[in-house]
């Protein structure tokens, strides 16, 4: 999830049920990184959030980029 009011670095939100985890996308040379995560969020589920966001990494800064109308670092 992308929320219209955040600010840089680009990033999205994992939201599961018991938890929610901040993933910054990195750049076309970066892997996305994990920013934190709240809640219980299981681990697992974590990892398959990364592993998700990086396969779609262009896609998801294209949708930032849509979004704010700015350029991601």
């Amino acid at each position: 999830m992308i929320f219209t009011d955040d600010r840089q670095p680009a990033h999205v939100h994992a939201i599961g049920h018991n938890g929610e985890a901040k993933i910054e996308l990195g750049s076309p040379t970066r892997a996305p990184t994990l920013v934190w995560v709240r809640g219980a969020m299981r681990n697992t589920d974590v990892r398959f959030a990364l592993t998700e966001v990086a396969r779609e990494q262009a896609a998801m800064r294209e949708a930032w980029r849509r979004i704010h109308g700015e350029e991601t670092p």
